[in-house]
């Protein structure tokens, strides 16, 4: 049972912040605690809808003073459901989604609740980008500070490998800069350890040249997805780094390009997303046009259209996870293949394989991310509505990762998956690296406020 609030302390929270405090049973409650995942519904005690640094650390102090969990939303999926907690306080960030950009110096400042669609749209009229995730509706604050793995890591690294500095309230409710000059071991510990040692009220990001972008998406029968998972793995070991894709298995989606007779039948595809013109992109894949696609997506496209291209709708079941591979041979293209063909029937569930290295694996590997050398990533990504799907869904999802196992790496990319215990965080950290990170936990959060994620125990 959540601790008792007197109505004065929560009069003082509302007078205290300049955004909105919303409660059971008012105005917005349930619309403001309701996550991406529709498996998770959960009954905070207070929301507080922050508009600026000092509200974050006004709602922090009051959540303390007050004697409730803490835990704090960003603008995105939390797709293990951490950023709302029955009776705790919600730190919600949404309201802060500013994102300044500076095309001279070529960073950009972002704000902690902005998605990566606010970062886009604000990027693209300068044609800058810098790494975001695959679709518009992720947080930049939790999927930089987790590593941030997407499309264009190849050309440009992992969001966090372009992180600059982050503005944080600590769990005492104080304004902390991290950089590469200012508290450099925290900043070292935001390259991967997520929302551990306070609430990320900013991040300034390089941004890099990206006058072009391009993108092709051929779907296939799935009889033909053992030999165009193959191509796709090998013309992917000899991709330049402006290339990047999957290979995946999904029922087909009923939109406008996809024949009617294919929506809601199980296809497998293979994406390429080239930093560049869509000639240079069609000459490269050729290899799998020429394997008679049943659809072919081929074309020039902005960024920004290219990450909302693939949103998964909100309100769904959501349970995934990942591995990253240190190889993908042929034994492993079957493997991959025999478990796409068995994703469970009627559900959105999609089975992808990503294309790594580049300037993932070329970039620096101080940080606390060992996955980052992995030239593959298998993602069980299980989506379904019915609860009546919940057990096979999740099972599929094992099975994968199961399967894979024999070519894995111990670590992986803690964003793609929900929450599997603290050997598998540690592993993912590396068992120096998360003694490190346990340092820096303790220096900044020692009592551990900011528990609610894939957690890091203090040290000591």
């Amino acid at each position: 049972m959540a601790p008792h609030i007197s109505e004065s302390a929560l009069a003082g929270l509302v007078e205290d912040l300049a955004g909105e405090v919303i409660t059971p049973g008012g105005p917005g409650y349930d619309e403001a605690r309701t996550l991406h995942n529709g498996m998770i519904d959960r009954r905070p005690s207070v929301i507080a809808q922050c508009a600026n640094q000092a509200d974050v650390s006004n709602a922090i102090l009051f959540g303390r003073e007050a004697g409730l969990p803490i835990a704090v939303r960003g603008g995105g999926h939390s797709v293990a459901g951490t950023s709302v907690i029955d009776g705790a306080l919600v730190v919600d960030l949404r309201r802060m989604h500013a994102v300044v950009v500076d095309p001279e110096d070529m960073t950009v400042r972002i704000e902690g609740g902005a998605t990566m669609a606010h970062l886009d749209h604000a990027c693209q009229p300068f044609q800058v980008a810098t790494t975001g995730g695959r679709v518009s509706t992720t947080g930049v604050g939790g999927f930089t500070l987790g590593g941030g793995s997407g499309w264009l890591e190849r050309k440009f690294g992992l969001a966090s490998d372009n992180l600059l500095a982050v503005d944080l309230i600590t769990a005492e409710g104080k304004h902390v800069h991290a950089s590469d000059e200012e508290n450099p071991d925290l900043f070292w510990a935001l390259h991967g350890g997520g929302g551990n040692f306070g609430v990320a009220t900013s991040l300034t990001m390089r941004v890099h040249p990206l006058p072009r972008m391009s993108m092709s998406m051929l779907l296939y029968l799935p009889e033909r997805a053992p030999e165009v998972v193959r191509t796709f793995r090998d013309l992917g070991a000899v991709a330049p780094d402006e290339m990047g894709g999957g290979a995946i298995y999904l029922p087909a989606p009923p939109e406008p390009f996809i024949p009617e007779d294919l929506v809601g039948k199980l296809v497998c595809g293979a994406l390429f997303t080239h930093a560049g013109p869509v000639g240079e992109l069609r000459e490269f894949a050729a290899p799998l046009f020429a394997l008679e696609p049943a659809v072919e997506v081929v074309t020039d496209i902005p960024y920004a259209d290219l990450q909302s291209m693939m949103d998964d709708p909100p309100g769904l079941r959501n349970y995934w996870s990942a591995e990253y591979l240190r190889e993908f041979p042929d034994e492993a293209v079957d493997v991959f293949c025999d478990r796409g063909a068995g994703i469970p029937a009627s559900t959105a569930t999609q089975h992808v394989l990503f294309l790594m290295g580049g300037a993932v694996a070329a970039g620096p590997s101080g940080y606390p991310q060992p996955w980052r050398t992995a030239p593959w990533a298998v993602h069980p990504f299980a989506t379904w509505e019915d609860p009546a799907y919940d057990e096979a869904a999740r099972q599929w999802v094992h099975d994968v990762r199961s399967d894979v196992r024999p070519w894995a790496l111990d670590a992986t990319y803690l964003n793609f998956v929900g929450a599997e215990g603290e050997q598998r965080i540690v592993s993912s950290f590396g068992e120096d690296n998360y003694r490190r990170l346990a340092a820096v936990k303790a220096a900044y959060d020692p009592e551990n406020v900011f528990r609610f994620n894939q957690n890091i125990v203090p040290a000591g």
